[in-house]
Formats: C-alpha cells, sequence, structure tokens
C-alpha cells in the first residue's frame, strides 16, 4: 500500500501503486504461456555507469534523429514516459503508454519468434530490461532497453504504425517456423548474452559469431516464419518512410543506434523500394546493413503485410501446410471446414494423389477446439498420448457427413449404440461401436466418437480398440494451419525455452569502484552541489584507474568550468580519439557538450 504522511499519500507512492496496477492488468490478459517469459525488472541493479550509457546514446539520438527520423519520433517519446536523462521504469511506461493502448513488460532477453509475435499481437511491447556495455555503446546485437523502449516506443504514437506493429504480430504468431529456426535463435541468443559480459573470452564470442554466421549461410528455403522475421527486420527494425531521394527513420534499429543511424544516409547504402519481395531478403545481425528499405507511408506497410498473408498456411491451409507443421517438429493448429481445430505435434500424414489429406496423426498432449476454445473434455490431459483421424467423403454417399441431419444418418444407419462399418472414398475404413456425436453451432457435425473401434488402410492399421474412444474428426478438407495453439490456454508451456541462460554479472571490486565514481558524477550534475576539487578528484581516479574511460571523461568535461582541468581532459581524449574505434564516439560526445579538442 502506498506510504501516508500526515493523512496523504505520497505522490511518487501513489503513481508507483498505480503503475503496479496497470501492469499487473496487463499481465492478467496474457495467456500463461507468454508468462514465463516475463521478468522483473530490477530497477536497483542499472549502475550509474548503466544510466551515463543511457544518456550519452539517447542525448546522441534526439540530437542527430530531430532532423531525420519520422516526425512521430520526438513526440513519441514523450507519450512513451521515455527521457534522456534517465532509463526509463517499465511500470512507470505502462502507465503512460495506456493511453495509446499498448503496455510493455520485462523479459529475458532473446525470447522464441513465436511468442515475441504473440506479445506484439497482444499489443505488449517486449523489452529486454539489461543496457549494453561502454563497449558496444554504438550497436549490439543484443535486445537491450535502449533499443526496446527509445527504438520501439515512440513510433507507436502513429495509430497506423501501431496498428501494422500489432496485425504484423497476429500473423506472426501463427506463422510455421523450422528446426533451422530454433537453432539459429538459439546460436543468436547466446552471441547476444556472450556479447555483454563483462570479462568473457574473446575466443567465446568468436566462436558464437562464427556459429551464426554458419547457419545464416547454409542454403535453406525460407519458413513461413523466418519471411514474417524478415518483414519485421527491414519495416520495424530497419525501415525508412517517405521519398526513396529523402527517406525518414522509423525503424527500431536504426533509432536505437548511434551507429547505424548516422550511415543510412551514405551512397553506400542502397534505398530500395519496400515490397514483398524483402520476405526474401535475409540480413546479418553482426554487421551494418548494405541496403534499406522505403515505405511511402505506414499504411503502404499493412498492404504489402495483408498481400503476404495470403501466401502463408493461416489462410491456405491443406496437405501442404500440415506437411510444414510435421517438419517443424513443434506444437501446430489444423483447422477443418467443419469448424474443428486440433492442436498439438503433428507427425504423419496420408496424402492422396492430388495431395488432399487423407489421414494425419500427432504425438503426445492434443487438444481440440472449436472458434479458439477448447472443447469440453478433449484437452491435453484426455488426448495425452495423441489424436488420429481419417478426412473425406464416404464411399458411394455424395452427402458430406459433416452436413448429415437425423434424418440422413438414419438413412445411412448412422445410429447411436450401433456398430458402424464404412469406408471412404480414400479406402480407409473404419468399424467401431457408435456412441455419440458433437456437432458446432451451425448443426455440422465435428466428432464421431467410436468405441471397440478399428481404423485401416490398404495393409496398415492406423487405430486399434486398445488404444481407447476413437473421436474421429468429421471434415473434408483442412482450411488453415498455423504455429501454436488454437485455444491458447490448451498448452501453459506452448513454446520453446532456450538452454542459453543469461549470465548473471556479479560486478568485480574493479567494477564497483569505477561505478562509485559515476554516481559521484551524476549526483553533482543533479544536485548542481559540487566543487573544481570534486571533479579534479574524480578525474585523478579515472586516469589513475580507468584511462580508457572516455564516456565519463566527457561528463566531467561537460561540468567543469577550470581551464585547467578541460586542457587534462582533453588532452587525455585526444590520445583516446587515436584508437578508430573509439574517435567516432569521443567526437560525438564532445559535439554533445560543444566542446573540442
Amino acid at each position: 500500500m502506498p506510504i501516508r504522511k500526515s493523512g496523504i499519500l505520497n505522490p511518487n507512492d501513489m503513481a508507483v501503486a498505480v503503475s503496479e496496477k496497470i501492469y499487473q492488468k496487463v499481465l492478467s490478459k496474457l495467456p500463461e504461456h507468454l508468462k514465463q517469459f516475463i521478468m522483473p525488472q530490477d530497477y536497483g541493479r542499472y549502475t550509474a555507469m548503466d544510466q551515463a550509457v543511457w544518456r550519452f546514446v539517447m542525448r546522441s539520438n534526439t540530437n542527430f534523429l530531430k532532423d531525420v527520423a519520422h516526425h512521430s519520433y520526438l513526440s513519441g517519446l514523450k507519450k512513451a514516459g521515455i527521457s534522456t536523462e534517465t532509463i526509463p521504469n517499465i511500470y512507470g511506461m505502462n502507465r503512460i503508454l495506456k493511453d495509446i493502448g499498448w503496455a510493455a513488460v520485462a523479459v529475458d532477453g532473446f525470447i522464441p519468434p513465436n511468442a515475441f509475435m504473440e506479445f506484439q499481437a497482444h499489443k505488449v511491447l517486449v523489452i529486454a530490461s539489461d543496457i549494453r556495455q561502454l563497449e558496444h555503446i554504438e550497436y549490439t546485437p543484443a535486445p537491450d532497453i535502449i533499443h526496446e523502449s527509445s527504438g520501439h516506443a515512440p513510433i507507436l504514437a502513429n495509430p497506423d504504425y501501431a496498428e501494422f506493429l500489432r496485425r504484423l504480430g497476429e500473423i506472426g504468431a501463427k506463422a510455421i517456423l523450422s528446426k533451422h529456426d530454433v537453432k539459429l535463435y538459439e546460436a543468436v541468443r547466446k552471441l547476444s548474452v556472450l556479447k555483454e559480459m563483462t570479462g568473457v573470452d574473446k575466443n567465446l564470442v568468436e566462436a558464437a559469431e562464427a556459429e551464426v554466421k554458419a547457419l545464416q549461410a547454409q542454403q535453406h528455403e525460407f519458413s513461413e516464419m523466418a519471411k514474417i522475421r524478415n518483414m519485421q527486420w527491414w519495416s520495424v527494425e530497419y525501415g525508412l518512410i517517405g521519398a526513396i531521394e529523402d527517406p525518414k527513420i522509423y525503424g527500431a534499429g536504426l533509432l536505437s543506434s548511434i551507429g547505424e543511424s548516422g550511415q543510412y544516409m551514405q551512397a553506400s547504402v542502397k534505398k530500395l523500394p519496400y515490397s514483398s519481395a524483402v520476405v526474401n531478403m535475409g540480413f546479418d545481425i553482426t554487421k551494418p546493413q548494405p541496403q534499406l528499405y522505403v515505405t511511402p507511408d505506414f499504411a503502404y506497410l499493412m498492404e504489402v503485410l495483408e498481400d503476404f498473408a495470403d501466401t502463408l498456411s493461416v489462410r491456405k491451409g491443406g496437405g501442404q501446410g500440415l506437411q510444414k507443421l510435421i517438419d517443424s517438429e513443434s506444437v501446430g493448429c489444423i483447422e477443418l471446414n467443419t469448424g474443428l481445430q486440433i492442436s498439438g505435434v503433428f507427425t504423419k500424414v496420408i496424402l492422396s494423389e492430388d495431395n488432399e489429406v487423407l489421414f494425419f496423426k500427432t504425438k503426445g498432449p492434443t487438444a481440440l477446439s472449436y472458434r479458439e476454445k477448447e472443447l469440453v473434455g478433449h484437452g491435453i490431459s484426455y488426448h495425452k498420448d495423441g489424436y488420429s483421424s481419417p478426412l473425406g467423403m464416404l464411399k458411394s454417399v455424395n452427402l458430406p457427413l459433416e452436413n448429415m441431419s437425423a434424418v440422413d444418418l438414419k438413412a445411412y444407419n448412422f445410429y447411436d449404440g450401433q456398430q458402424l462399418c464404412f469406408e471412404f472414398e480414400s479406402g480407409i475404413k473404419v468399424e467401431g461401436l457408435n456412441i455419440t456425436g458433437v456437432r458446432n453451432v451451425a448443426g455440422k457435425i465435428m466428432i464421431i466418437q467410436l468405441k471397440n473401434c478399428t481404423v485401416t488402410y490398404k495393409n496398415e492399421t492406423l487405430f486399434k480398440p486398445e488404444y481407447g474412444i476413437f473421436d474421429m474428426a468429421i471434415g473434408n478438407t483442412i482450411v488453415s494451419a498455423f504455429a501454436g495453439a488454437a485455444d491458447p490456454g490448451s498448452f501453459p508451456n506452448l513454446y520453446h525455452i532456450s538452454k542459453t541462460v543469461p549470465f548473471c554479472d556479479l560486478k568485480s571490486p574493479a567494477a564497483t569502484r569505477l561505478n562509485n565514481i559515476a554516481q559521484r558524477i551524476r549526483n553533482y550534475r543533479l544536485s548542481k552541489k559540487y566543487s573544481e576539487t570534486d571533479l579534479e578528484s574524480c578525474f585523478s581516479m579515472l586516469l589513475e584507474d580507468y584511462p580508457k574511460n572516455w564516456l565519463l571523461l566527457i561528463e566531467i568535461l561537460e561540468l567543469t568550468k577550470a581551464k585547467s582541468l578541460q586542457i587534462e581532459i582533453k588532452k587525455q581524449l585526444l590520445k583516446l580519439s587515436e584508437n578508430p574505434g573509439l574517435q567516432s564516439a569521443i567526437n560525438r560526445g564532445l559535439s554533445l557538450i560543444k566542446k573540442v579538442i
């Protein structure tokens, strides 16, 4: 509860209480299988050095991007509750983001692609709460709070863009991934973790980079998820908007990378019209992009997305979609023309010469649903060992089973409690005792239950009486096939969980001393209470123990008015600038404080 002072709520405590309430409301609307990726932000672990990195990147970004970013950027930062001075508190962001219909949660670095997309479909930004190290201040492949909050959140203030992002998530969450996608996800996550580890062996980082490059170089036909990932990369992450000759930035990767955002205007970076062709354009996360794509406006992004979605299995279904689910070896769903939805790990399909699905099978927990709602009694505890069924028309019967009325069923001897024996046009034979049937709201039969049932095809037995009740799915065709489950509540642990655990960065004595110096400088700037002697003391400590820390040198230079100290700091910065890897960052920092060396 908020702390009361003299009978009045403390405004800061009240704000925290409101933010917490909003955050809990966000969580309550998410399915259980997404909640496993959410973690507390733990704001207290951000050091003064982390705050200095945030401040430098944000000041650099806003200074440069005010002229080259989409007009939604600067106003969007305010609407998202993001300042240049302080790392944002995700609770506080939610208090403000709710006004534009979105929310934010903290997650543990890279999460599985389908999970990422599903959060987006729920209008929730996933924010990796870690922050990049000074060594990677201009660019890091790892998702961090700079990229996630200051890159993604501001443009959400534009309604057309926000709806595109939501719709991309909705469609992307159902895109079928491949085993290669899972391997690449694991490799990228591992690289991102190693990149931001302090004191990590460089050989480990190089090996991780080589693994990512090797996987990216493998000749694989892009899966549906890979195509969605490409589309997201060339729009949401690295997109430009406006005229080809003078585009503006809206992609989060550019909005959060002071290294890349300054390069995109160079002639060496091609500017190409955005189209559905981007789904077949791969990318390398370890290096700057050789080309970027320009959309005329945000509405056009939606147009391209919807055209591309027509090519996906979620809209096309059929045997090809089912085969993609089998190849994925992950939980997926097929929907029949009767509306019955079967969710599970698909393992087998029998196809006709015309590629029509005659029979399908899953292994392990499976759930049956209708209109995204699990059918009572047909969850993963009942179908715990898998599910199978033939599909198609009955032999010598012109009326589809699902369309039969009570009179029709009697005419074909489909009586409850009667022994049935019938054959599909495919040659699949079913024999068993009819128990009952399940119809949908339109009156179409979706399931016929039989016991003591045997299902055969040619010389193969597909179902035996000892397997239990046979819940035969009724339908002629698969109208949709997609990743995930029809009912979000059917599979509490739907997504693959990474084996790569983030490194717990226990601060060394040297890092602790550095952060103490950074905290002193931060306190001086915020309180405006310091002497030149205080600043000289900080400079001396840096020069003695951390001579390569150019960022804190610039922060002291910003505060000092003593000419002698300015000269000494500039000498050290000039010396550090001889390193090509530091030169651009140092020059940018000096430009921010309007100092030259």
